[in-house]
């Protein structure tokens, strides 16, 4: 006896958010190259059901528009001898233009901090950091970051494993923004 299941629209299927000019093969080929940039254009072409001469014209116009920022190469940071990851949260003493400037240069200058954020609530960044162990990032809170001017607290909390780890989004399974039509 077949049960009446009333099949849901996927993500792909739907309209999701990317600025105007970009359509459901724009998404595929962001899709397709979020999942491997090391294609040639001829396979991308190919999983995306597209020629090859368009689908080169759609890239560029994506690298071109800053859709593709860059391409790069995910590296584990666990295989390089860091694999803990650290989450720091840090006060600053003073929140004018240039402590904030300067603050955040010196985060973007560490190699340590794969990501770093300025933030709103309690604290005011938030970042990401790789290190060896507890005792390599107690060498980093001595050498490096306290080093900074302008720390008035910092809170950490250790990351016991990732759940997910994203370079990108991934447009064919953002949800769609605008509401369905009646």
């Amino acid at each position: 006896m077949a049960k009446n299941v009333k099949k849901r629209k996927s993500f792909s299927e739907s309209s999701a958010a990317l600025p105007a000019g970009h359509d459901l093969i724009d998404r595929k080929i962001l899709s397709v190259l979020g999942a491997n940039g090391r294609l040639t254009m001829n396979e991308l072409a190919e999983q995306v059901g597209l020629s090859v001469s368009p689908c080169w014209t759609r890239v560029k116009k994506l690298e071109t528009s800053g859709v593709i920022e860059k391409y790069v190469a995910v590296l584990n940071p666990a295989a390089l001898g860091l694999p803990n990851i650290v989450f720091v949260e840090i006060t600053l003493d003073k929140h004018d233009n240039d402590v904030l400037t300067r603050f955040g240069e010196a985060l973007a200058q560490t190699p340590e901090i794969l990501e770093a954020y300025l933030v709103t609530g309690d604290y005011d960044y938030l970042i990401k950091v790789a290190v060896g162990g507890p005792d390599d990032y107690e060498r980093f809170l001595r050498e490096v970051l306290y080093k900074i001017e302008g720390i008035r607290h910092s809170r950490t909390s250790f990351g016991l494993r990732a759940l997910k780890r994203a370079v990108s989004v991934d447009p064919m399974q953002l949800r769609t923004t605008k509401q369905p039509r009646s």
